[in-house]
């Protein structure tokens, strides 16, 4: 345990709280709140969650309008092929 929390759990739980003080108190003369700093956390988050819904609908949006013009293409060359070595096979023989 004491590797973890890098050194004895009494000593680590002193030093993070007078850590979280001078914290508080450097932040509290900058006029920072706990609230408006959680607030703000929460709407970085949702706005970096909506980014990336957003990315999925714009990519999703291309994707489609590529797979319009590439899978009918894709279909025809398969076919052209197909017929071709059909052809080429019961073709004439010399």
């Amino acid at each position: 345990m004491d590797k973890l929390l890098g050194g004895p759990l009494l000593t680590t739980l002193l030093k993070l709280a007078i850590a979280s003080v001078v914290v508080g108190i450097v932040l509290a003369v900058f006029g920072i709140r706990p609230i408006d700093l959680w607030r703000d956390f929460i709407d970085t988050f949702m706005r970096v969650w909506e980014m990336g819904f957003d990315a999925i609908r714009w990519s999703g949006e291309y994707f489609m309008l590529g797979a319009i013009v590439v899978i009918p293409i894709f279909i025809i060359v398969r076919l052209w092929t197909v017929l071709v070595e059909r052809n080429g096979k019961n073709g004439p023989q010399s």
